[in-house]
């Protein structure tokens, strides 16, 4: 038996619940007024070839200084920013690509995300794509969580359960894509993809953490059944 994009939703959602991802400091933002959008454009450059828990380490160091700011990002002494993010490891490019993308949106949208979102998502993301340091999976991470647009995010994870289990597409980033917003979206109305998209994504990724691993842990997981990564193991 097959799984597909909804099946495979429905599943993981049975099992893990909603994860409400992308984790954000609501009282930090409310406390300093600034802006919680902000935050998830850094965690997603953040988070590039590192484990969430390192970011959040380098995030807490950012909030100390009350860096979470676009204005003060391109204000930032370069140095001070990498001794902030090293956490995060590969702290000088991420340094570079936080001051490059925070500079864009001072120069060209005035710190304004309201003016910077609210338009074409495929306009949006082409100009992210445009910007040193961000990929795909960075940019659709910003289009999603802070921009609150409906894309589907690919990341290793997400190719390493489409070729497991497997699911009907091919693994490069672009078809992954294209085959999930595709099934999805006849099975649920515009409005509702965004979130769809968001659990999905976070769902995939706790599976991958806890059960899916390079070095699976086949015993536990709730898509055992469907997996045929599974049956070559025990055979």
């Amino acid at each position: 038996m097959k799984l597909n994009p909804y099946s495979l939703y429905k599943e993981l959602l049975e099992r893990f619940g909603n994860l409400n991802w992308w984790p954000m400091d609501k009282s930090y933002h409310e406390k300093n007024g600034s802006e919680p959008r902000f935050e998830i454009i850094v965690g997603a450059i953040l988070t590039q070839n590192t484990a969430w828990s390192n970011v959040e380490k380098a995030l807490t160091n950012l909030k100390s200084e009350n860096m979470i700011d676009i204005k003060k990002m391109v204000n930032i002494d370069i140095v001070n920013l990498q001794n902030m993010i090293k956490p995060s490891g590969f702290f000088n490019q991420k340094a570079k690509r936080l001051k490059n993308l925070a500079g864009y949106l001072h120069s060209n949208y005035h710190d304004n995300l309201d003016t910077f979102f609210n338009r074409d998502l495929h306009a949006i993301r082409e100009e992210l794509l445009s910007l040193n340091g961000i990929g795909p999976e960075t940019a659709d991470s910003i289009l999603l969580y802070a921009g609150n647009l409906p894309i589907f995010v690919v990341d290793a994870y997400t190719k390493r359960i489409c070729d497991r289990l497997p699911l009907d597409t091919n693994i490069s980033y672009n078809e992954i894509q294209q085959y999930f917003e595709l099934e999805l979206s006849k099975k649920y109305q515009k409005e509702e993809l965004t979130q769809v998209y968001n659990e999905l994504h976070a769902l995939i990724v706790i599976l991958a953490k806890n059960q899916c691993k390079k070095k699976p842990e086949c015993s536990t997981c709730p898509l055992k059944k469907y997996c045929m990564f599974k049956k070559r193991l025990t055979q």
